[in-house]
């Protein structure tokens, strides 16, 4: 008989009936699978995956830039679904600077280029330190003539330099990339042949994906970069030299010795976009637009009012608008939103809590915990579908919908905390089945 054709169930002396009820606990280390092995193996492949994925801004202070990627870890642990439309907001925005600036590059600028400016790769000096140049100050710059593409390279902005500067570690990709495999085949095989995997491995399983997206959107982003290049601007007027700095998106990650900007908690901070302050722009001109109008329309009718001594003329001189205070939550790249490109990203976001589902018929110590690992996990994907369905996310007292939009993550948030702590409290009581392997004589069946 051939024995790579032949298979047989391995199983432990604490497993010699699958068809008993009872629910067993910790396991140690068997010849199979153990509780040990089982937490092990996927911590190290959300560890090396998250680590490898994620691709932190440049800043040369060393304590910030591990602040920072430390903050990124953390996050993608939480909300692996937010790095991803994060990196897809990133791509979007560095095609936009190389789109925008084809006309004054010849074409020339490569989309690693617009990503080291993205991720603060250019500074200049000012006379209390250095100010981040961002992507909309550099396409000034090449609009208004005052920096010739040619000269490139003189502001690290050379192609070979930056891939230099990149520490992408090959080998780190491999592994991740062979530990991901790895573990995708051995819950593969485990579902063919009818075996059961774990919560913990079912959610660990769902960062894959993500993982997969992230990276293919950051496939060409720098990498682990510390330094900076440093430049000192061109001459500009005064008028010039107003009009370039109010251009600045945010001056929170300058070094020019301010609090906010010596602050770690600036670490946790997502990199801010040019679209948003060009929204920003855009509503403030509303607002202008709106008091210049309320002043005409006013003036019209005191000016009518005096011709005809109508009593009405004493109503007041509207007031200019005072900025709405709001607290913004969540605000994606309109260019993203209105795309094709943007259901595909709404599925990449559900696909996290929706892969938990695997575990649906998976057996809990309790049937409590196992209606609250589904309704958590489908109450994570309703929450994101709704969460992801507005453009834009603010907190003030006027919006209709302001319930909504603070339940929605907060609904998302509590649903992770509970799948996390159930995953967790599983071992304590556990199907045999999760123990039990698969075996065959083939080298790969023993590996899986």
């Amino acid at each position: 008989m051939d024995t790579d054709s032949n298979a047989n169930i391995n199983t432990s002396s604490l497993h010699q009936s699958n068809s008993s009820a009872e629910l067993v606990g910790w396991q140690n280390e068997p010849s199979g699978r153990g509780s040990l092995s089982i937490v092990l193996s996927c911590l190290y492949t959300t560890a090396i995956c998250t680590w490898v994925v994620i691709h932190a801004r440049i800043d040369k202070r060393e304590k910030f830039r591990i602040a920072h990627k430390l903050a990124l870890c953390f996050k993608t642990f939480i909300a692996p679904e937010f790095i991803a439309v994060e990196a897809a907001q990133e791509w979007t925005q560095a095609q936009r600077t190389v789109r925008d600036a084809a006309k004054y590059t010849d074409a020339g600028m490569k989309l690693v280029q617009a990503y080291y400016i993205g991720m603060f790769g250019i500074r200049y000096r000012t006379a209390e330190g250095t100010r981040v140049l961002w992507p909309n100050q550099f396409h000034w710059l090449l609009e208004q003539g005052h920096f010739e593409w040619s000269h490139h390279s003189e502001w690290g902005l050379s192609e070979e330099v930056i891939k230099d500067k990149s520490n992408a570690d090959s080998a780190a990709k491999l592994f991740a990339l062979a530990q991901s495999v790895w573990f995708v085949a051995r819950c593969a095989t485990r579902a063919f042949h009818h075996f059961p995997i774990s919560p913990l491995e079912s959610m660990t399983l769902g960062y894959i994906p993500l993982f997969m997206i992230t990276y293919l959107f950051w496939w060409v982003k720098p990498k682990d970069i510390e330094l900076p290049s440093i430049i000192d601007l061109p001459a500009l007027s005064e008028s010039q030299q107003e009009h370039f700095e109010i251009l600045a998106v945010d001056d929170s990650f300058d070094e020019e010795g301010k609090a906010s900007q010596t602050s770690l908690w600036s670490a946790w901070y997502l990199t801010p976009r040019v679209f948003e302050k060009e929204q920003a722009e855009r509503d403030a001109q509303a607002r202008e637009e709106e008091y210049a109008n309320e002043i005409q329309l006013w003036q019209d009718h005191r000016n009518k009012c005096l011709l005809l001594e109508c009593q009405a003329c004493r109503q007041r001189r509207p007031q200019w608008p005072s900025r709405r205070k709001e607290i913004i939550l969540s605000h994606w790249d309109p260019e993203l939103y209105h795309s094709r490109l943007w259901p595909i990203t709404c599925l990449a976001g559900i696909s996290f809590p929706a892969l938990h589902l695997v575990c649906w018929n998976t057996v809990f110590p309790t049937h409590f915990e196992s209606w609250l690992w589904r309704g958590a996990a489908i109450a994570s994907v309703v929450s994101m579908l709704i969460f992801m369905h507005f453009e834009k996310i603010t907190v003030h007292r006027h919006d209709p919908w302001l319930g909504v939009k603070i339940a929605t993550p907060a609904i998302y948030l509590g649903s992770r905390i509970i799948m996390l702590g159930l995953a967790a409290a599983a071992f304590r009581a556990s199907e045999p089945m999760i123990y039990e392997t698969y075996e065959s004589s083939g080298f790969l069946s023993q590996v899986l």
